[in-house]
């Protein structure tokens, strides 16, 4: 594993900026979108950086980056665009619809303002990084350089659903405040109050959970009942998809791509990685950090380098040229979420090596079970029993709010969770890359869930989660042993720390209450769960094994 030299950023004197302007374009088919557009107060022409978003301009994603004034005065035009049916612009918003048409509209439209250079560059982080990708699907020729953060690769499974089950928390959370925005825009006041309370404090305890009142009222104002009831995957997904738009063409624009460790879309973020470097003709670069979905990352210390400066190198180089080395740093680069420290690879590691969960019957219990590198020649049952009233809940991770390393050692101490953990390291051992878990499991109920966390268990006692996976068994599903994807991750283990898996039949509200009986969540009612007895098998010929991506330091 090699450490590359950081990026040097030139220094320049800073320019005067120009108070903001507000600018209108027109789409191919009439829509009038408008951008608020921030100068250098100085003569010459420069390239222009262009967000598009769904959050209202002014706002101009300040909770990620630095405000337009910043990059402005360090020579650049900035364009903060409303995408269609947001802020003043024209139209109606249904998500990712119209991005391929209008992003490519807007670069061009971009590299025709005044004081531009022609060369155009896009950022922005999740809905405003999915939209550079469609956008780069029409291959505008001013495109120059992109930096999508936070973004996803396919609509269905980075931002609707994972491993079958609805993205409950995070779904009702995005569809909640897009519909507070269009209330707003529509002048609805009872709606917007309403709306806006409930983005404050999810309207999780309704008879429907995963369709509360607030959003069957006002249904007309957002997405939501679209997603809720499209499980999909399919065509109508695809057509929003970038995955799908890029499919098999060639790119030459230079793409730093910005990943999270607890972001819900870090999988598409790695999907749309290893998509563009088979195919990319331009420089192509990941760089996975330990920043959320609001790209906090308040326990990494000071070792987490801003959006705004891994950007700007980006940009300097490939829309000013200048020599910094933007492209010469590795092609991967990681942060260790318990060395604390950046970590460059070629590529992401396979998950190639097993540990195999073994038990003596008891890993609901405090003692829990094994993980050990063969698997027992005596085959093993665990039984989970999962009480729908008191279902497991989401701790930490990627899928809630409250995302993070927060310690789960109480939820894996409850009776409803089985644990399996090895035997505390003797030297550190470094995981860099995707996880996988293949596990033999039944149940007595035609449908269920299947939640998996990997955490370390440090020498203090605490257990911190590393990655996650999530699986709905739906009615007929035989397939067994069943591969529960969790995410990747990059971690270095301490001298006297532990792996630990914990399986349980929920996650709750990353996911909905899955009710035992095959129903669509949009039509279960708190009353219909029932409880669901999980049997996991293990040894013999039903071994059960995680598969772990593990490096050489």
């Amino acid at each position: 594993m090699t450490h590359m030299a950081p990026v040097i950023l030139e220094h320049h004197p800073l320019l005067a900026v120009r108070p903001p302007e507000t600018v209108s374009m027109r789409t191919r088919d009439g829509a009038r979108l408008d951008a608020d557009v921030y100068r250098p107060d100085a003569p010459g022409s420069w390239p222009v950086l262009l967000v598009r978003v769904t959050c209202g301009r002014r706002t101009a994603l300040t909770s990620h980056y630095a405000h337009p004034r910043w990059y402005a005065a360090r020579g650049y035009v900035v364009a903060v665009q409303d995408v269609r049916g947001c802020g003043t612009s024209e139209g109606r918003f249904r998500p990712f619809e119209t991005e391929r048409e209008d992003g490519a509209d807007a670069v061009a439209w971009a590299a025709s303002l005044p004081g531009s250079n022609g060369a155009v560059g896009m950022y922005g982080c999740g809905y405003a990084g999915m939209a550079q990708w469609l956008a780069l699907a029409e291959r505008p020729d001013a495109l120059r350089a992109m930096v999508p953060a936070l973004a996803g690769w396919d609509v269905f499974t980075d931002w609707a659903y994972e491993g079958g089950a609805f993205r409950l928390a995070d779904a009702m959370g995005w569809a909640l405040r897009c519909a507070t925005e269009s209330a707003r825009r529509l002048e609805d006041g009872a709606a917007f109050r309403a709306l806006l309370q409930a983005t404050r404090d999810l309207p999780l305890g309704d008879e429907i959970p995963s369709r509360p009142k607030v959003l069957r009222d006002y249904a007309r104002h957002c997405h939501y009942d679209d997603w809720l009831t499209t499980p999909g995957p399919g065509s109508s997904w695809d057509a929003l998809s970038p995955c799908c738009s890029l499919a098999g063409l060639p790119t030459d624009v230079p793409v730093l791509q910005i990943g999270g460790w607890y972001d819900p879309r870090l999988n598409g973020t790695l999907d749309a990685h290893a998509a563009l470097s088979e195919r990319s003709s331009a420089p192509v670069r990941l760089l996975v950090g330990p920043w959320d979905a609001n790209g906090d990352a308040p326990w990494a210390g000071t070792e987490a380098p801003s959006f705004d400066s891994l950007q700007l190198a980006w940009f300097d180089r490939f829309l000013k040229g200048e020599p910094n080395g933007a492209e010469r740093a590795g092609p991967v680069r990681l942060f260790d979420l318990l060395a604390r420290r950046w970590r460059d690879l070629p590529a992401l590691p396979a998950a190639i090596t097993p540990l195999h969960l073994s038990s003596d019957g008891l890993a609901c219990r405090r003692q829990g079970g094994d993980l050990q590198a063969h698997s027992p020649d005596e085959s093993f049952l665990d039984v989970l029993v999962h009480d729908p009233r008191d279902p497991v809940p989401t701790v930490g991770g990627h899928a809630v709010p409250d995302a993070g390393p927060r310690d789960r050692a109480a939820v894996d101490a409850r009776p409803d969770v089985a644990t399996y953990t090895t035997a505390p390291v003797a030297e550190p051992l470094l995981l860099a890359g995707r996880v996988a878990l293949e596990v033999w499991v039944e149940a007595d109920a035609p449908s269920f869930d299947v939640s998996a966390v990997l955490s370390a268990v440090l020498p203090d006692g605490r257990v911190l989660p590393l990655a996650q996976g999530h699986a709905r068994v739906e009615p007929g599903d035989n397939q067994r042993p069943l591969t529960v994807t969790l995410r990747a991750v990059c971690a270095t283990l301490p001298v006297g720390s532990a792996l630990r898996l914990s399986l349980a039949g929920a996650s709750y509200p990353a996911y909905p209450v899955n009710p035992g009986t095959g129903a669509e969540p949009g039509e279960t009612r708190l009353v219909d769960a029932q409880p669901i007895t999980l049997l996991i098998h293990g040894g013999g010929n039903r071994p059960s094994r995680l598969l772990l991506p593990v490096a050489e330091d």
